[in-house]
């Protein structure tokens, strides 16, 4: 094999069970990171507005929403958690 790489691409030539997909898209979440740090390095801690609001955008896009129980399973769990209580202080006598 010649070209970029050379000798340390010879491994590749087999059958193997990759998921390409899968290394080619998380090669390229961490080069948007990467240049996204640099971004931010070449202003010499001269934050542009532009890119702060990107990354209060990102920051807070991540939010998870609150689950919400409803009454009857608050119930159901409150009643097992008393019964499994309840057997443990049966146990401990």
């Amino acid at each position: 094999m010649s070209g970029v790489g050379g000798e340390e691409l010879e491994w590749w030539k087999g059958d193997h069970n990759v998921n390409t997909q899968s290394i080619i898209a998380a090669l390229d979440a961490e080069i948007a990171k990467l240049q996204n740090a640099r971004k931010l390095l070449a202003l010499n801690g001269k934050v542009d507005v532009i890119v702060s609001k990107h990354v209060a955008k990102n920051a807070t896009a991540k939010k998870v929403k609150k689950r919400i129980l409803s009454p009857e399973a608050r119930a159901r769990i409150a009643e097992g958690q008393r019964k499994r209580w309840a057997a443990v202080r049966k146990n401990a006598k």
